[in-house]
């Protein structure tokens, strides 16, 4: 009897002294994230929290949703959330006007947008005079139009206006109302505009040269990621497995895309996910043509102002991670 009862001492000792590795729970390092929009470009933010990526390595996120890209980039800035989803046009943007961010990877590395407009625009020349609207000038939506406009063959601004009126419902809404005769979107969005005579003029992917742009990166501030490299490396890895997912289970990804979409039309989801999945990057480096296309333009609108390529972009992590296999392996599963 009074061996048993040592026995059994021994193991309450044991589990005791082990309990705290043997929790995985315990060891989740709390961390916020952001992503700004709901839609395929930001799959591998929501993709890795739905499949346990995060927790996978470490991690305990609170996902918040920002829709402004201003807001997210003054987030990071203000320490609000440690890491988030950002375009190089807008960590340019903010670095010239003096916040000190870092793009540590970037998962889509091309602008993936569409021209839509009027059904009565059939030709480039029908679309000289008119106005396409955009949400803000320095956008991602900006870029686009600009991209796409010339493109056509034409000039941005001389040849066609771009008018600043908003996020998607307000271009919508301007469109339909003839303010504007059109306006660059994300692939598949043109699928829920129902009732709205339209056709797509042009898209990025029709470009005969790839154009190049940092659009889906993942960033942070210079001062976290030199306190806290192991926790961006991390990270960084739940992305990568995220986007692996999302380019190899479509039927799953495509459920998660219409939880945080709130979108359940098959043809929206479906073109979402095609064109997304085939544009997400297997190893996620930053382009540096396009962030430098990108310093150029921040630095256009910011005379005076010095920004080189090396002061907003370190993805020297995402190297660790493919020299030592980790994507390999990711992508042999």
């Amino acid at each position: 009897m009074i061996s048993l009862l040592k026995v059994w001492t021994w193991i309450g000792v044991i589990s005791l002294a082990i309990l705290p590795y043997s929790n995985p729970i315990e060891a989740q390092e709390k961390i916020k994230l952001s992503y700004s929009s709901v839609d395929g470009s930001n799959a591998v933010w929501f993709v890795a929290k739905e499949r346990g990526f995060y927790q996978k390595h470490g991690l305990e996120p609170e996902l918040v949703f920002i829709l402004s890209a201003t807001t997210s980039v003054a987030s990071l800035v203000a320490g609000d959330v440690k890491a988030g989803n950002a375009s190089a046009g807008a960590v340019a943007n903010a670095a010239v006007a003096g916040a000190s961010l870092v793009m540590t990877g970037c998962f889509i590395n091309i602008l993936p947008y569409e021209l839509v407009v009027h059904e009565s625009i059939r030709s480039a020349e029908d679309l000289r005079g008119k106005s396409i609207g955009i949400s803000r000038v320095g956008a991602a939506s900006d870029v686009a139009a600009r991209a796409l406009i010339k493109g056509l063959g034409l000039e941005p601004v001389k040849d066609v206006a771009i008018l600043q009126v908003g996020g998607p419902p307000e271009r919508a809404a301007a469109f339909r109302s003839g303010r504007i005769v059109g306006f660059p979107s994300p692939p598949g969005v043109i699928k829920l505009a129902k009732g709205i005579p339209h056709k797509v003029l042009i898209t990025t992917a029709d470009f005969q040269k790839r154009f190049d742009f940092p659009y889906t990166c993942a960033v942070t501030t210079k001062s976290f990621l030199a306190a806290q490299r192991e926790t961006v490396k991390k990270l960084l890895m739940a992305l990568i497995e995220g986007a692996h997912f999302f380019k190899t289970r479509k039927e799953e990804s495509k459920k998660i895309l219409a939880k945080y979409s709130k979108q359940n039309d098959p043809a929206y989801l479906e073109s979402s996910y095609t064109e997304y999945a085939r544009i997400h990057d297997r190893v996620p480096s930053v382009t540096r043509e396009g962030t430098e296309v990108q310093i150029g333009d921040a630095l256009s609108r910011k005379p005076g102002a010095s920004l080189k390529v090396e002061d907003i972009l370190d993805d020297s992590l995402v190297e660790e991670l493919e020299k030592s296999g980790f994507i390999d392996r990711i992508y042999k599963q």
